[in-house]
């Protein structure tokens, strides 16, 4: 009788959190802002394509503004309802709330390291003189002081060669275009007009005098949206003003290259220029620093490979490629002529990609195997000098450092593990802890284990799967399933402090290593692209599949999250497939294929896309499956929050606009349609924390109150036991 009683109890207690909430859920009413429609229509080869909110493309416009202030009062209308909001929220702040401390280098006669006190909302940079105490260390530059709200952020700092001298980047509301400050080090004074109109660019020195950067003619219209499409490399020298800087390279008009950049080697021998149309595959040029007025002698004339320099020894090149070597290598060649014909394999391809590094007289070959580090030192005979042991399974980086070095650091972590800074020993081998970080949570706790599903094809995709031990497989964990699929861009272990709150709820958190991404180089990579793409949202959807057949979770309980290509991934998934998710999460997404190339940068995603105006065929396909031209009248698509930045010039806006308005025109069904658009904020990089921690609450609490939670699932599981 006891036990029944007890079973009557728990089954009531799980009912009543599941079933009030669905009724509370229902009492969220949301007022939609109406979006007018206007009659454009476009002709695509012979093929009239509608697109009836293309006037929210125009940032400039008082409509548009207006449209999003009207969007936002019905995304946190909704969003205030939700009753664990502040305690997520709450949590997130408390576990965020601890030191974060970067590696070290040395500039100068100084050690530097960037450093978080727990909920600033930038990195502050320290330093202290090399070879004393590093409790000296002072604030050298506080990028939380170049505004209060934490919306101006640091882009990129460069020393010049005697590290008297910092040339550091400032972006305003997180937008892709800086600003570049000259500091003079021992001072702290700025000793320069700001250089202005900067983008897509580093900073390299030659020697102590000046440096190169990149940039684009300033657009003639918005220049959140306005396509730039010629970028120009720059010689800019101290004492001297930016109008009167030098084009090196870019500005032909037979000859548009959209990237390009340029690198002084550490020698101060000889810059380097890549040329690139799109982001994948590039030309290579140099030119000897040595002599004056040596021409620029081209390496590379064709953009069949991604291939740049890794170090000199003299007139002696080191270059990684992966021309005829998907997984890429390290090869040599004199200066004198550096053409492909005569380069000679130094570390050779092999079936695990290469991603190497130099520093104290020594290569680094970080590995992934199966998206997981190993990491190899080489002398520069090309001789293994020991596989280098690392603390765990997961990610390692940064084993870099310049040639006189004795010693760099390395950071490491994974799913479970916060980023722990390690020191290395460059002669011996050995290392040894550095920096751990003191964090309220416990690794032991959790487990991260890579599985291998089959996708449509037959293709097998690996996937590592995060969350609490002892995880009952019974259809019922909340789970989001994270996804890229795209640019070369490898998903390896890493840990998140919103991750780690989320798995703290019983939450799963599953990452597939999509086609599209580097993790098996080159031919996966392509295996994802142009008339290709489709394959990655098939591994997605296996993913989704693998998951509910496992039981790790079901359509019930399953979220699928992604941004920027990884938002498209989402968007073209859900419209697809609507059934296989109970909740949508598209951040910040290329949502419009057909448009997507007339924007900022955005032709020069044509290598993984292509694009609607290179033929009919691919035209077609690229419609069919555009996630705004894919919205059906009359679906029911999943509970959906699309998250954007009213400063986005990388994907800008528009294509979350109109996708979000697609679907509130076109959804049935009880479940919410929401878009959510950050101000004074970009596609992602130095967002400050305290924007992050409350975009984060609002994600998770909209996931869990809309999979049926009314209260926090940890809380649920009390209640039962109890």
């Amino acid at each position: 009788m006891k036990n029944i009683l007890l079973i009557a109890i728990v089954t009531l207690a799980f009912s009543a959190c599941k079933d009030d909430s669905k009724e509370q859920k229902r009492d969220i009413v949301v007022n939609y802002p109406e979006t007018k429609k206007v009659d454009t229509i476009t002709d695509y080869f012979g093929t009239q394509v509608k697109d009836p909110y293309r006037w929210l493309e125009d940032d400039k416009s008082t409509e548009t503004e207006n449209w999003v202030k009207a969007q936002n009062e019905a995304t946190f209308g909704y969003l205030d309802n939700i009753p664990y909001r502040k305690e997520l929220k709450e949590r997130l702040s408390k576990l965020w709330n601890y030191e974060k401390v970067g590696a070290p280098f040395k500039e100068g006669d100084y050690t530097y390291f960037y450093k978080n006190n727990g909920l600033q909302n930038q990195y502050v940079i320290y330093r202290y003189k090399t070879g004393e105490n590093p409790k000296t260390a002072e604030v050298f530059l506080d990028p939380n002081t170049f505004t209060e709200d934490g919306t101006i952020s640091l882009g990129g700092a460069s020393f010049s060669k005697d590290g008297k001298t910092l040339a550091y980047a400032i972006s305003e509301g997180g937008s892709d275009w800086r600003k570049v400050l000259v500091m003079n080090t021992e001072t702290k004074d700025i000793v320069e007009d700001t250089l202005v109109d900067i983008k897509f660019s580093g900073m390299s020195w030659y020697k102590n005098e000046g440096f190169y950067y990149s940039s684009y003619d300033k657009p003639k219209g918005s220049e959140l949206s306005a396509k730039t499409d010629q970028h120009k490399l720059y010689y800019h020298k101290l004492g001297t003003l930016q109008k009167d800087d030098a084009v090196i390279f870019g500005g032909t008009p037979a000859e548009k290259h959209r990237y390009v950049g340029g690198n002084v080697s550490e020698d101060d021998n000889y810059l380097v220029i890549t040329a690139s149309v799109s982001t994948s595959g590039n030309k290579l040029f140099m030119k000897d620093l040595s002599k004056p007025n040596s021409p620029l002698i081209t390496v590379l004339d064709h953009a069949d490979s991604d291939t740049f320099p890794i170090d000199n020894v003299g007139s002696k090149l080191f270059l990684v490629t992966n021309l005829n070597a998907p997984n890429k290598k390290i090869v040599t060649v004199d200066a004198s002529n550096p053409s492909p014909e005569n380069w000679v394999d130094f570390i050779p391809e092999t079936k695990n990609v290469l991603s190497p590094s130099t520093g104290g007289g020594y290569f680094f070959a970080e590995y992934m195997v199966d998206a997981v580090s190993k990491v190899m030192q080489y002398d520069y005979n090309g001789i293994l000098v020991r596989d280098i042991e690392l603390p765990g399974v997961g990610s390692a980086g940064g084993f870099g450092a310049k040639k006189e070095n004795t010693e760099l650091y390395y950071s490491f972590t994974n799913y479970v593990t916060p980023g722990n800074i390690y020191k290395y020993d460059i002669k011996t081998g050995t290392s040894e802890a550095f920096v751990k970080p003191d964090i309220d949570f416990n690794p032991e706790d959790y487990e991260s284990n890579q599985v291998f599903f089959t996708s449509k094809d037959g293709t097998k995709v690996p996937m590592i799967i995060t969350h609490k031990k002892g995880l009952e497989l019974n259809g019922k964990n909340p789970t989001i399933l994270y996804g890229y699929g795209g640019f070369n861009i490898s998903l390896t272990p890493s840990f998140s402090i919103a991750n780690a709150v989320w798995m703290e709820q019983g939450g799963i958190y599953a990452v597939p290593n999509l086609r599209g991404g580097g993790e098996y180089g080159k031919a996966w990579h392509d295996a994802g692209t142009q008339l290709k793409k489709q394959n990655v949202f098939d591994d997605f959807i296996a993913a989704a599949e693998y998951l509910i057949a496992e039981k790790y979770t079901s359509s019930d309980y399953l979220a699928i999250r992604g941004g920027s290509n990884g938002g498209l991934l989402v968007g073209a998934t859900m419209t697809q497939r609507p059934d296989l998710m109970k909740v949508a999460l598209p951040a910040v997404g290329v949502l419009d294929m057909l448009r997507y190339h007339t924007f900022t940068a955005g032709a020069g995603w044509a290598y993984d896309y292509g694009t609607a105006e290179d033929n009919k065929e691919m035209f077609d396909y690229l419609k069919g499956y555009s996630p705004v031209h894919n919205v059906q009248e009359g679906a029911q698509y999943p509970a959906t929050m699309v998250t954007t930045g009213d400063h986005d010039d990388r994907v800008v806006p528009a294509h979350s606009f109109k996708f979000a308005a697609e679907l509130q025109a076109k959804q049935t069904g009880n479940n919410p349609t929401l878009i959510r658009i950050e101000t004074d904020a970009g596609h992602g990089a130095g967002t400050p924390v305290s924007k992050t921690i409350e975009q984060y609450a609002d994600i998770f609490g909209f996931t869990l109150y809309n999979m049926g939670f009314d209260v926090l699932p940890s809380q649920t599981k009390e209640k039962v036991k109890g």
